[in-house]
């Protein structure tokens, strides 16, 4: 797993895959036991249904009508907004993204995902600066605008144009950062493993969920300096994934919760990301999360 929230990451972490990440990132994905060979073959269930046919690619070449920018993108709008309001320079925004490279690979999907407007790839910034929330258009630009300097962007394919569909879905509230970001308050609770916490509000239920269990959540992350990396919250949809999947200090602290419970936690490098990650993206050092368990499923 890793962050999603692109304020702080680079722009690539759009190229993800159709359904939304789970919030922390995982170690390793954790691998079924081989059958023994005396177990009986499972009863044949019915197979899945067929996905849906994805969307035919837009034409690579802007139509006559494309309103072309001074940069040299062209732009058509697909669907008007129902918002009024415009995106600052500063504020960040909710967007859904579907891309074609000029080779033909898609990238993005149906999932919100939440970046900066003061870190989005010039392209991105130019196109959303001019939108209101509800607004959708089709973007055609040159791959530098489309990716900027971000790392990990692909290599040039000739010399078409990166196509974009690009919906501004919401330009949601930012969220106060926690006065007691650098350090735990007295009152904390500081496990064997370093792991601290703080309940902020009771839960309603009285399970606590395993290392196996799949859960629901609600997070928001921070770094020690301030920055918010990922939120669940910011993207309007809570997270589910299973504790076995996450970094150590997740699978640790969710066990701890009850549903209904909202809690801080102070995880230390060594139970999240490392002080030196080698993800790409990820943040170092000690991290700060405020976790709603929603369900235990």
């Amino acid at each position: 797993m890793r962050p999603v929230l692109v304020q702080l990451i680079p722009l690539l972490a759009a190229l993800a895959c159709e359904t939304a990440p789970p919030p922390a990132p995982a170690e390793q994905e954790a691998k079924a036991p081989p059958a023994p060979p005396s177990t009986p073959a499972p009863a044949a269930t019915p197979s899945a249904p067929p996905r849906p046919a994805l969307p035919p690619a837009p034409d690579p070449v802007p139509p006559a009508d494309a309103v072309k920018t001074k940069s040299g993108m062209a732009m058509v709008v697909l669907a008007k907004g129902t918002g009024t309001k415009k995106p600052k320079a500063t504020e960040s925004v909710r967007v859904k993204a579907l891309g074609f490279l000029p080779g033909g690979q898609r990238f993005g999907g149906s999932s919100a995902m939440v970046m900066s407007m003061t870190e989005v790839a010039p392209g991105w910034g130019e196109a959303l600066s001019q939108m209101v929330e509800g607004e959708k258009r089709r973007l055609w630009m040159t791959p530098a605008l489309a990716f900027g300097n971000a790392p990990g962007a692909p290599p040039p394919m000739g010399n078409g144009s990166v196509v974009l569909e690009l919906e501004l879905v919401a330009i949601p509230a930012p969220l106060p950062v926690p006065k007691d970001l650098k350090a735990p308050p007295k009152d904390a609770t500081k496990t064997a493993s370093g792991l601290v916490y703080k309940v902020l509000t009771k839960g309603t239920g009285t399970e606590h969920p395993t290392a196996a269990s799949k859960v629901s959540v609600h997070y928001s992350g921070w770094s020690k300096d301030g920055k918010m990396f990922d939120s669940s919250v910011m993207r309007g949809e809570p997270s589910s994934f299973a504790l076995n999947q996450v970094v150590k200090g997740w699978t640790e602290g969710v066990q701890l919760m009850v549903v209904g419970e909202k809690a801080r936690f102070w995880i230390p490098g060594a139970l999240a990301y490392g002080d030196k990650p080698t993800r790409p993206g990820a943040p170092s050092g000690e991290l700060v999360f405020d976790i709603e368990l929603l369900a235990i499923r």
